[in-house]
């Protein structure tokens, strides 16, 4: 079996410009920005994709000369996983900086595992806290701070999030989703003030073992 690259003009274009033309193709995994433009292209969507509003797996059926596409999102999988790895019994509350496809799956986990949240976006809304507004007593109160934008990754890998490191505290529990680098700007920080940290290489294998899963399984996979 081989996974390869296949982009896109267009997410529109997916059927007629990959799934018509690979016809081994089997599954095929949704990168930003696609996640959650992608979905009223599927015909079925797993009822975690569909509540999260964001698919990063798709397995294809086919059927005689038609095919069929079920949505999934493996990113709650590999996150649980993640988080179940950093996380002790005294955390309970977490900030979530970034508000796409990734984010969506990392709050549907600490929703489903009693863990709060406030997210943090560029723009503030009735929903989100901006950045400006962050102070570091905010960061020293919270148990969890989890990167889930694409700041510090390879080649950026200097570029920090806009957040009052001052507010560090030992102890403190640093997951970026980021894994090249190993250890971004922001998990740098952590280990300077005794953080415990983790990035996302965890999360990224256990998303792609879900993904495995079920484009081998006979029929819909339900995670």
């Amino acid at each position: 079996m081989i996974y390869a690259l296949f982009p896109l003009r267009d997410i529109d274009a997916l059927r007629c410009e990959l799934i018509d033309k690979q016809p081994g193709l089997i599954g095929l995994n949704v990168t930003i920005p696609h996640k959650e433009s992608i979905i009223p292209l599927l015909d079925w969507v797993a009822p975690e994709a569909k509540e999260l509003g964001a698919v990063n797996t798709v397995k294809v059926v086919r059927q005689d000369q038609r095919h069929l596409l079920y949505g999934y999102n493996t990113d709650v999988v590999g996150f649980l996983v993640l988080l179940n790895s950093l996380r002790n019994d005294q955390d309970k509350t977490a900030i979530v900086f970034g508000t796409g496809g990734s984010a969506k799956a990392v709050t549907y986990v600490l929703n489903q595992n009693g863990i709060t949240f406030q997210q943090v976006s560029r723009n503030k809304n009735e929903h989100h806290l901006c950045y400006e507004d962050l102070t570091e007593e905010q960061i020293r109160e919270t148990d969890l701070l989890i990167n889930c934008t694409p700041v510090g990754m390879w080649p950026n890998s200097k570029q920090r999030l806009p957040i009052p490191f001052g507010g560090l505290r030992k102890e403190q529990g640093l997951i970026d989703l980021i894994y090249n680098p190993e250890q971004t700007s922001f998990l740098k920080e952590g280990l300077k003030h005794g953080c415990r940290i983790a990035n996302g290489r965890l999360m990224l294998e256990e998303q792609a073992e879900a993904s495995w899963k079920i484009w081998n399984s006979s029929t819909q996979c339900l995670l």
